[in-house]
Formats: structure tokens, sequence, C-alpha cells
């Protein structure tokens, strides 16, 4: 038979088959010839299906929806099992979407969707989405009685909560579950496997404590006789070895983790449908080893299999990827960061090219997430990386001298410094009026589960479920506009303006950047920028938090002056504060535990003094004002010259337990110098406080505030409710000065690279630019002094930052005060974020170019104009030359 009759005959059988049929076979038919063959470039084949189909005007049945879900799901599987993750998650969102939107059925949607889906976001780093999404099916098994998704959805929620680095949720969950579950051998196996990890995290990898190490060793052993008592554990026994070998590693035990390691990768090549990206893991956990015990050319040589796999059209001649090669995916993160530590070893620049890589990818990653919390996360991955950057660049200048590698290392170090509120604030400005309503409604939705599993076991999972059903519904939206418009790209800081700012506001910035091993600060000043270091590994960073715990209690102070002396001075002395400085104003930008740090009660110079208004204080020597980042002191709105109209909250809560009785002292002391509206116990209430929030220049807010802890976020109360920090985000707040009279306003769950979850970070998402907070308790009756003097140096022209300075000042030198209450625990608490510079200079020097251009322009007009008279002149007084000629 010729090849053509062969293919006549072919399209004949096919023809029987195809034509004929409903429109719901054909897509399974085209599913399982999909599945026959499957290859990358065959998932053609299933999107063009897709698309036919809804191009079809036709009414669709549920059962045609259902097919498209079946291929969706599949379409996701092979998509993910080609490497194609966020289009493997793509498609898997949309088959839930239209699951839940024409309440299908029939089809075991948690296994084939939901779990594949949770994992995805879990491997991309999308934390917040895999939990909701497990969470889902959780409830859905829950429903239907189907234990064995119920603790799949369990072990993998724990794994979510260990990525995502709440660790001690992880091991509640595990523990509980292996003691109150009827499970199989492998379920127990796979439980205490990932129980023996989270043993191993809680410790932050320090081994030296032999109960952390035994309980995980005893843990992933426990695990391994489980799983060898099932077969087709292949894997999960793999994963198990994994874990050993990596414990063993971290303990230098390196021939045993080798053993293990050679176990794992054995029993992971006989497991079925291994997937690339869990082969590079493999591999390049056997880099890690080898570059550990110091073989580095066998490290980079697995590094470069790392590539092979998750890259196909790498060329292994090259050392690194190229960019356009490179896609959202945290192995080749993990691969590229150990081939730049190799490099580091004697080539520096090829090793910042590596890291390079890695911050670009991380890049992509980022534009992949919606919600906050995985954006930060996402945001402390890059972290060490950005340390040992730094660490390379001090090396390069210390080298070679030039000032453009301590530049490059500022910029490094400010791509991480509260970037999400940053992008946040710029995006917000650009966002169209479809996104911003998305965002405020996906706020809001966010804010209602939050409040709802804050009622812990009285809290309605019902309620949250179908709060978190519509919260995706949104992301989706959300995602579909990010990817047209990729939103986060990371800004560099004008190095240039921002040396002119400093030097128009006559200000020296310190900028710190807490990494791991060092604390690093950076000094700008006269056009230049020093870089020091400070090691942090050897006790350092104790200093620091033995001097925080001064101000745990108002009575640690008083009770121990001169320790209270000697840890400020030698704190003070780490920090390596400007001492001699031609400028009198300080602008610092804190990192880490330094955001919790009064840096004006700093001594400068040890004494053996008990009044308190003699000791040398850093307060002394200069006036401060603090800032989340350099680019947003650099951004920052001006302080307006005008008339200062108040907006005072004040709740006061009188006859109840939370009442706050000099906060009407406050009030009086505040009505009495400015214009403005007072809301007073019952009518400072949320809504009031909204509906009048853009009419004033000033908000002052005496109340209470609570800073939370890892699990509640931070809040603040008016007359009718508590509002978490992050329901302040939709609001629209372009105030001149935000003032947060109440206890811990700038203190919470704490993030390296973008500081506090505090209320006043809440209150920085909603615009405010000038704020000033507080950093523990405070006490009511010197809180009302303190305010007092702070409003009476407003009035009289001051800046905001003078009279935070100046009011602190006139509190030491108070006589009325007994020194017991000057202690810097009463007066220090209080500090102030934003710009210190006054809108005239940039109103005057907006108003000269005006008057110039006006000048010029005028000049321009009358040149103009007089040009236009010669010129007609001269044709007037040709013509009367022409009409004089004879003809």
């Amino acid at each position: 038979m010729n090849l053509y009759r062969l293919y006549v005959l072919i399209f004949f059988c096919l023809s029987i088959n195809v034509f004929g049929q409903n429109p719901e076979d054909k897509i399974y038919n085209v599913i399982d010839i999909f599945v026959a063959n499957p290859s990358a470039k065959a998932l053609q084949n299933l999107t063009n299906t897709e698309t036919a189909f809804w191009k079809n005007p036709k009414p669709k049945t549920k059962d045609e929806l259902l097919a498209i879900v079946v291929l969706k799901c599949n379409k996701g599987y092979y998509q993910n099992q080609f490497g194609q993750t966020q289009n493997a998650i793509s498609s898997y969102e949309k088959a839930w979407q239209i699951y839940q939107k024409y309440k299908l059925k029939d089809y075991d949607i948690i296994e084939y969707c939901l779990k594949p889906l949770g994992n995805l976001y879990t491997v991309l780093g999308d934390y917040d989405s895999a939990e909701n999404t497990i969470k889902q099916y959780y409830f859905i098994a829950e429903t239907e009685k189907n234990q064995s998704q119920k603790i799949a959805a369990i072990l993998n929620l724990s794994n979510v909560y260990q990525s995502s680095g709440k660790i001690s949720m992880a091991i509640e969950l595990l523990e509980n579950t292996l003691k109150t579950e009827k499970l199989s051998n492998a379920l127990k196996g796979t439980l205490l496997n990932n129980l023996g990890n989270n043993y191993l995290l809680s410790s932050g990898g320090n081994l030296l404590f032999p109960v952390t190490r035994e309980k995980a060793e005893k843990a992933f052993e426990s695990s391994i006789k489980f799983l060898q008592k099932e077969k087709n554990q292949f894997e999960t026994l793999s994963n198990s070895y994994r874990n050993l070998a990596a414990l063993n590693r971290q303990r230098r035990s390196f021939v045993t983790a080798n053993s293990y390691l050679e176990k794992a990768e054995k029993l992971f090549l006989e497991s079925k449908n291994q997937q690339p990206r869990k082969l590079a893991k493999l591999y390049y956990e056997k880099a890690l080893l080898l570059f550990d015990e110091r073989r580095y050319e066998e490290s980079s040589k697995q590094i470069l299999a790392v590539f092979k796999v998750l890259i196909p059209d790498y060329n292994s001649k090259n050392l690194l990827p190229n960019q356009n090669q490179l896609y959202a995916e945290t192995v080749l993160i993990d691969a590229i960061d150990l081939q730049a530590e190799i490099l580091q070893l004697n080539q520096l620049k090829k090793a910042l090219k590596a890291f390079e890589l890695s911050f670009y990818i991380e890049d992509l990653l980022m534009n992949s997430l919606v919600y906050e919390n995985s954006k930060i996360i996402s945001q402390l991955r890059s972290r060490n990386r950005t340390e040992k950057c730094i660490g390379i660049y001090n090396t390069l200048y210390e080298k070679k001298g030039k000032a453009e590698y301590l530049n490059e290392a500022f910029q490094l170090s400010e791509r991480t410094k509260s970037g999400i509120l940053k992008n946040y604030r710029s995006n917000i400005k650009n966002a169209s009026a479809e996104e911003k309503q998305l965002l405020q409604q996906f706020q809001n939705l966010n804010n209602s589960i939050l409040k709802e599993q804050q009622k812990g076991d009285a809290a309605n999972i019902s309620k949250i479920n179908n709060l978190i059903k519509k919260q995706n519904e949104l992301t989706l939206s959300l995602k579909k506009i990010q990817a047209e418009n990729a939103d986060y790209i990371p800004e560099n800081c004008d190095l240039k303006a921002l040396f002119s700012k400093l030097k128009n506001d006559k200000a020296v910035m310190v900028y710190y950047f807490m990494g791991s091993e060092k604390l690093y600060y950076f000094t700008l000043q006269h056009n230049r920028i020093s870089l020091n270091r400070v090691p942090i590994g050897d006790g350092k960073i104790a200093d620091i938090l033995f001097f925080l715990d001064y101000f745990n209690d108002a009575n640690a102070i008083i009770n121990d002056i001169s320790g209270y002396n000697r840890s400020g001075n030698n704190v003070y002395n780490l920090l390596q504060l400007p001492g001699n400085s031609v400028y009198q104003n300080l602008i610092i930008v804190p990192d880490g535990i330094l955001n919790f740090l009064p840096f004006e009660a700093l001594i400068t110079k040890e004494s053996k003094t008990t009044n308190f208004a003699k000791m040398h204080y850093l307060l002394n020597d200069f006036k401060i004002a603090y800032n989340t980042s350099a680019n947003i002191y650099l951004n920052s709105k001006p302080i307006s010259k005008s008339e200062k109209t108040v907006l005072g909250v004040f709740p006061v809560f009188e006859k109840t337990a939370f009442e706050l009785s000099y906060s009407k002292k406050e009030l009086e002391s505040i009505r009495s110098n400015f214009k403005g509206k007072y809301l007073e116990n019952s009518n400072a209430s949320f809504s009031n406080f909204k509906n009048n929030v853009s009419d004033y220049s000033i908000l002052h807010l005496s109340t209470h505030a609570a800073a939370g802890d890892i699990e509640t976020p931070a809040s603040i109360k008016f007359y009718d409710q508590e509002i978490l920090y992050s329901e302040l985000y939709n609001l629209s707040i372009n105030l001149d000065l935000v003032v947060l009279s109440a206890c811990e306003t700038g203190i919470g769950k704490l993030y390296k690279a973008e500081g506090a979850m505090s209320v006043a970070r809440g209150f920085q998402f909603a615009g405010a630019q000038n704020l000033l907070f507080s950093l523990w308790k405070v006490n009511d009756y010197t809180t009302s002094v303190f305010m007092t003097d702070f409003y009476k140096n407003i009035q009289n022209n001051q800046t905001y930052f003078e009279a935070n300075t100046n009011a602190k000042l006139d509190f030491l030198n108070d006589k009325s005060i007994p020194n017991a209450k000057k202690s810097p625990y009463y007066w220090s608490s209080f500090v102030y974020y934003g710009s210190i510079s006054t809108e005239t200079n940039s109103i005057n020097y907006i108003y000269y170019i005006i008057s110039l251009l006006t000048v010029i322009g005028l000049f321009l007009v009358f040149n103009h104009y007089r040009k236009w008279k010669i010129f007609t002149w001269f044709l007037k007084k040709k013509n009367t030359k022409r009409s004089n000629l004879k003809s």
C-alpha cells in the first residue's frame, strides 16, 4: 500500500470516530490522542481545541464544560512535566475557576487540579495562594469525609508553613495529625519526614543543640522504617534519605552524608514519572555537598547538570546560562547562587554577573505574586545574596579604590529596602481605575479572612472558605493585569539627586544593611559614600538586644542607670554614628532589629551621673529623622508651610477599662493652639475618621494600639472598633503629618528587608509620608506633656523633626518633671519618619524658575516683535522704492 493510500485510510478511520461525535467526545478524543504521545509541541493541539470551543457561540452544556476542565488539568500536568511551571499554574487556575463557576460535579477536582495547583504555588513561593488553595480542598475533603485527601491537605499545608517560616505551626499540625489520625505506613512516613525537616528548621540550622538534632534524626529514621513497609515508595523514601544527607552535611559528617545521598539518588531513579525539576533538585543537593567538601570543580559539574535538565537550549560550553534562557524557577536560583559562590573564590566580577542572573529570576517570581506576604518572603530570599554582593563590592573597592563599587553596593542594598512599600506606592499612582478597584476589593477580602481567623476555634470555616473563593477570582483578574504590565521593576536611587537633597537639608545619612553575618553601614555626605561593616556573629547583635531590653519595662532603666549608660554607649560605638559633623541633621535608614532602636537615646559618652538630664545622648548632638529607604527620603513630600489644621481623634474610652484620662489634656492643649475638628468619645469612630481625614493637614490619633505577634497582626483602636494595620491600606491619606499618639504604633512582625508590619506601616501604605509614632508602650501622662511641647514647637514654625527633637530636650529640661520620669523610657519612644525639607525653598525655586522663564519669554516676544517691526518696515521701504520706480 502506498503512503498516500495509508494517509487516506487513517483519515477515514479518524473521520468515523470524530464526525458525528458530540463536542465533549471530541474534546476527550483530543485528550486521548495527546496523552498517548505527549510532547511540549503537541500541547498546542490542546490549546487549539480549547480556543475553538470558546469561539463556538453555541450554549455550553455542563458535560462540555467538564470536558474542558479535564483538558485543562491534563494540560497543566504536562506543562509542569515539561518545565512550564507558570503555564501549568494558569491551566489549573482556569480549570478550578470553570469548575466552581458552573458548579460542576463527577470529577476528582482535588486530586487532578487543586493538589497540584497548591504544590506549584508552594514551589514558586506563592505561599498565600498555596495556603488558600489547600484550605479549600481540605474543606471539600472534610465535607465529603475523604480521609486520604484530608491528610494530603494537612501534609501539603505543613509544607507551606515550613516554606513560609511558620515552623511552630507546621510542627503543631504534624504532631497533632500523627497523634490523632488513623494513618497508613506511607502517610506516617511522609508526615514524619516533614516533621524532621521542621525540627531542623526550628533550630535555625544550629545543630549545636543535641535535643533538636536527635529529634530530627529520629523522625527521619522512623520515616524510613514506615516507608519501607509499603511498596512503590521510591520517591518518598528518597526524600527521607536526602534529608538525612542534609543533616549530616550540616554536621560536617561528609562520608555519612554521601552514603545517604547515593541511596537517595538510586531510589529516585527507580521511581516512575521523574519530573525534571525534582531531578534538578537532586543534582543541586549533590553540588551543595561537594561545595561544602571544597570539591569545587565537581560541584560545578553538578550545577551544569542542573542547567541541562531545566534549560532545554542550554549550551554546556558556557559556565552560566544566558538571561533570555531563564524563567521563574527557584531551583535555578539556588544553582546559579551556588555557582556564584564558587566563582567568588577567585573571579569576583564573574560572581557578580552570576548573582545578577539570580536577581533577574527573583524579579520574575515577584511579578507572579499578588499577596503582600508572599512578596515579602520572596524579597527576603535575596537578602543573603545581597549581603554576599555587598561584600564583593567592598573587596573590589579596597583593591582598586573605585567609588563606583560602593555606589553599586548601595544600590543593591536599596533594592531590598522596603521594596514592597515603594513598589505599591509607585504602582498605585499609575494603576487604572479597574486595577485600583480590584486591589481594594482584594484587600477588603483579605482583612475579612484575617479577622475571622483571629476568632480561633470560634471561626466560621465555611465563611472563610467562601471569602477565599471570592479572593481567588480577584487574584486571577489581578494576575491578568500584571501579565500585561510587569509591575515589579526594582528602582535605582538617583545618587546625584540624593546628595543634592542631603546638601540642601544640611544632613548626613547613615544607612544600615543587617546581614546574617555582618552589619554593613553606609555613610552619605559631601557627595561621597563610605562603607563599613561590623561582624554580628561574635555577640555584637546581643549588645543591641540587651540595650532594647531596657525599654520593655518602665522601671528597667531606673533600676539600673549605670548599666543603661554602659549599654547605650556600647551600642553607640558599635553602630559607628558620626561624631563631629559639619551638619547637625541626621537621617537614619535602619534595618532589621535596628527598626526598633531609639537612636536619640544612645549614650555618646559614658558617665556616672544618675541625673537623666545630664547624660550624653545622641539627641544632644543631632536632630534625627528616620526613613524606611533612601528613595522614600528622596521622594518625600516637603513639609507644608501653610496654616496647620488638625483632625484630632480622641476615643478617650471614658468609664471603661481602656480609659485614657490624660488624653483629654492632650486634646485641650492641641485644640487651644490649632484650628480643626476634634472627634471625642463615641464620635471618634472609624467611619467618622475616614469621612474627615482628607480635610485637614495634620491627623492626630490619641488611642490604644497593639503590636500583635507572629500570628496576630498589629492593630489600632477607634471608639467603635479595632482596626488591623492592613485595613488602613485602602485609605487615601495625603496629609502633611500623621501623629500616632498610642502604644507600639511602630512595632509589629519584623521582616529584615521590609521593616515592621505595624500600624505606622498601614498609614504609609495609605500614602502618609511624614509620621510620628511610638516604639513601645507609652505612658499616658508623659505622652501628654511631650505632645503639648511638640505642637507648641510646630506652632512656632519649627519643622516636624525639629519639633520632635526640641520637645524631647524641653522634656529633659523641664524642672517640674521628676528625675525618674526623665528616664529615656518616657521621652525617646516617639520617632519621626519623613521629610526634613520645607516647601519654602522648593516654592521659591519654582517661583524663580517661572519668573526667569517669564522674563525670557517676554524678551523673546519683544525681540520677535521688534524683528517683525523692522522686517515690516523694511518691506514697506522696499515696496515704496519699487512703487517710485518707473515702469
